[in-house]
């Protein structure tokens, strides 16, 4: 048992099974209850308002999750936001009821967030006016203090001792009204958040990780919008099978088609037309409504008008001159695929072996992941274009423009130096 177990075993949570036992037991006890009951949904105005007076009023840091519709609606919008606070208790909110929530972002601006995997939840958060100004992700925590399993259910249970129901997180929260079991089962998603960043941040300072932590979650919170993709449609599942430009043309034409209806719709684009059948399509270039209804995707089930809608798509990549068809591949910025270093640049190639080893074994002595460590992208750029005089400022030098925060400059540093040299 680590000391943050033992910390939160020690720790009284009020629920409506009562405190848990002085040591973890073997098995975890159910959370079956909010400490004070569920709360009835926010989605109102005048009920906002209070909410918001709630909070502001509320100490302590604030719990905050948000509920999507992956996989039924278009867009990763937020449909619930639950948020919880010492003297505020927990609150239900519906942002389509309450659209903007900026209100009561500004209310809780100066107080720490408390997120699970919160790179997940921010956009949907941002889009409806909620941005922190700190916060603590307890799924970074987790993986920087080395848990193997830091989805949220297997944090509690593993560091608190409870078991959070489970079964709800892929519905559709678009439905309305929500039905009360979802509602239980959001409700509890924050319920406990606080404690575990309690006990991780305990956890995280034995291991003299914290301050790692804190700049990690420094960098999320002050990291700006994502981009929009470039050419989004190369993403389409099965791409790879499709080589030559016009059939490339054809899976452009029918993944903005499908993009367009999915968006005026309010659907998630799967729903329309899955990927297999886009790629089929593009693979057997049908000349006619009947060679398209003949394709796996496109079936019986398919009506004439929506058949003659994808031909007609099908019909422009067709028509397209070759000047217009897509080029293969997309620009790359940055170094090739590391498979092709040992042809094109066999003594980067050595480089990178030299640095993935190192990488790895302090990952290891560190018992955290690789990947929070450094970014593998960053030790491949450095590797294909190491700095022209390889020493510790010139490598921290990379590191730092490249993103690296300052302990993973302090802690790789020296390593890939060796490994620069060494190749």
């Amino acid at each position: 048992m680590t000391d943050a177990q033992e910390t939160a075993a020690e720790t009284t949570l009020r629920t409506t099974g009562g405190a848990p036992p002085d040591d973890l037991p073997s098995a975890p006890v159910p959370l079956l209850e909010p400490r004070e009951g569920i709360p009835p949904v926010t989605a109102d105005p005048d009920a906002l308002a209070d909410v918001i007076a709630a909070f502001a009023e509320g100490h302590g840091p604030v719990a905050v999750d948000a509920e999507r519709a992956s996989g039924y609606r278009y867009g990763q919008r937020a449909y619930l936001v639950q948020l919880r606070r010492a003297g505020a208790g927990t609150a239900l909110i519906d942002p389509v009821g309450c659209p903007d929530l900026s209100g009561l972002g500004d209310a809780i601006a100066d107080a720490e967030w408390v997120l699970h995997a919160a790179t997940q939840d921010l956009p949907c958060l941002r889009d409806i006016g909620m941005l922190p100004g700190r916060l603590f992700d307890t799924e970074l925590a987790g993986r920087l203090a080395g848990f193997a399993r830091v989805g949220l259910g297997a944090m509690v249970e593993n560091i608190l001792g409870y078991a959070l129901e489970k079964g709800h997180s892929a519905v559709d929260w678009s439905t309305r009204p929500l039905p009360e079991p979802w509602l239980h089962y959001a409700a509890l998603d924050v319920e406990l958040l606080v404690d575990l960043r309690d006990a991780l941040e305990e956890e995280l300072e034995r291991q003299g990780k914290l301050e790692w932590a804190r700049q990690e979650f420094a960098a999320i919170a002050e990291a700006p919008p994502a981009p929009p993709r470039k050419d989004p449609w190369r993403r389409t599942s099965g791409m790879h099978k499709v080589r030559r430009r016009r059939q490339m043309a054809v899976v452009r034409e029918l993944w903005t088609a499908r993009d367009r209806i999915a968006q005026r719709r309010d659907v998630s684009p799967g729903k329309v037309l899955g990927d297999a059948a886009i790629i089929e399509a593009a693979l057997a270039l049908p000349a006619n409504t009947r060679a398209l209804a003949a394709l796996n995707g496109f079936g019986h089930r398919m009506g004439r008008r929506q058949l003659e809608q994808w031909q007609a798509a099908v019909d422009r990549a067709r028509a397209l001159p070759e000047s217009e068809l897509p080029q293969p591949g997309q620009p790359v910025a940055g170094p090739p695929p590391p498979r092709a270093w040992a042809d094109k640049d066999p003594a980067a190639a050595a480089r990178l072996s030299a640095a993935r080893a190192a990488v790895t074994a302090l990952a290891e002595r560190l018992n955290l992941p690789q990947e929070n460590l450094i970014a593998p992208d960053t030790v491949r750029r450095l590797c294909w274009e190491p700095p022209s005089e390889v020493t510790a400022d010139s490598v921290a030098a990379v590191l730092h423009g490249y993103g690296a925060r300052p302990w993973q400059i302090e802690l790789t540093t020296p390593i890939l130096m060796t490994a620069l040299g060494a190749a």
